[in-house]
């Protein structure tokens, strides 16, 4: 597995973390370990523009997502085929303000937001009701399994 994390952000973040987060979701939803994945950290600025540009909407937001090769989750007996997860856009700025309102620490946030952005590249979404609850199930189960093995571990 390929797992690139650049921080063009002012903002400190523990990029092992967050590379073995990534690497233990790819490997609890049986994406194949050829396959490659980008997570960027930017500024409010650079997320601004990205927002904007890609969503429409305005001002930062935590995270995007941008699938490339469009890979699905695979299962115990069948990994994804390899191929290009897609790039991951977070910005710390505005983690660090969710997590100050969710009561926790900015790596958790991060962890979070990473999980969601890599669960966006592997289709899932939270448009309806029935996506949102089997997304951020999903999502909850994968960050409790990863803590509970012992970040970073």
């Amino acid at each position: 597995m390929t797992i690139e994390i650049n921080n063009e952000s002012a903002m400190p973040a523990t990029e092992a973390t967050l590379h073995d987060l990534a690497s233990f979701v790819l490997t609890e939803l049986h994406v194949h370990p050829d396959t490659d994945l980008a997570i960027l950290l930017v500024d409010e600025d650079a997320m601004t523009k990205l927002h904007e540009q890609w969503m429409g909407e305005p001002g930062p937001t935590d995270v995007l997502s941008f699938p490339m090769d469009e890979l699905r989750p695979g299962r115990p007996d069948a990994q994804t085929p390899a191929g290009l997860l897609g790039d991951i856009v977070v910005c710390p700025q505005v983690a660090a303000i969710q997590a100050d309102a969710a009561g926790h620490d900015l790596m958790t946030e991060m962890l979070v937001l990473v999980t969601h952005g890599m669960l966006h590249l592997l289709g899932y979404d939270h448009a309806e009701p029935v996506e949102e609850h089997e997304m951020f199930s999903l999502q909850n189960q994968l960050l409790q399994s990863y803590l509970l093995r012992g970040a970073g571990a």
